[in-house]
């Protein structure tokens, strides 16, 4: 098992940035793939990034690509999310996920572990 603990959300002005963190807590986190997902109020949560354990296989959804940056630090069990050029329809809570079952996958139900969410809010 691995629990995830997510960091770095909060109120940022459209057009900027923030970086978030989730840190990973039990073994073998290296064999894990990682991903973020985000959910805007009403909304469904969505995929926004994965990232494998070799960081080989990066993927990013359309509404994100080009703007965020996935990232992972193995030797400190840390999954990264560098975002730029936020926009207002970025506000939502973000959420780390990790499975140790599959290589890849943008489908939340494939994720077996979720860290609680980090609120990221940008204002027009």
């Amino acid at each position: 098992q691995v629990q995830l603990v997510e960091s770095g959300g909060g109120l940022v002005q459209a057009g900027g940035s923030l970086r978030l963190s989730c840190a990973a807590s039990g073994r073998d986190f290296d064999m894990y793939v990682m991903a973020w997902f985000r959910q805007a109020p009403g909304k469904e949560r969505e995929f926004a990034a994965f990232i494998n354990w070799s960081r080989s296989g990066i993927h990013y959804s359309d509404s994100v690509k080009g703007r965020f940056t996935i990232s992972r630090d193995n030797d400190k069990n840390t999954v990264y999310l560098q975002m730029i050029n936020l926009k207002p329809a970025d506000t939502g809570v973000y959420y780390c996920a990790a499975d140790n079952t599959r290589a890849y996958s943008t489908i939340a139900d494939d994720y077996a572990y979720w860290g609680q969410g980090t609120q990221v809010t940008v204002s027009s």
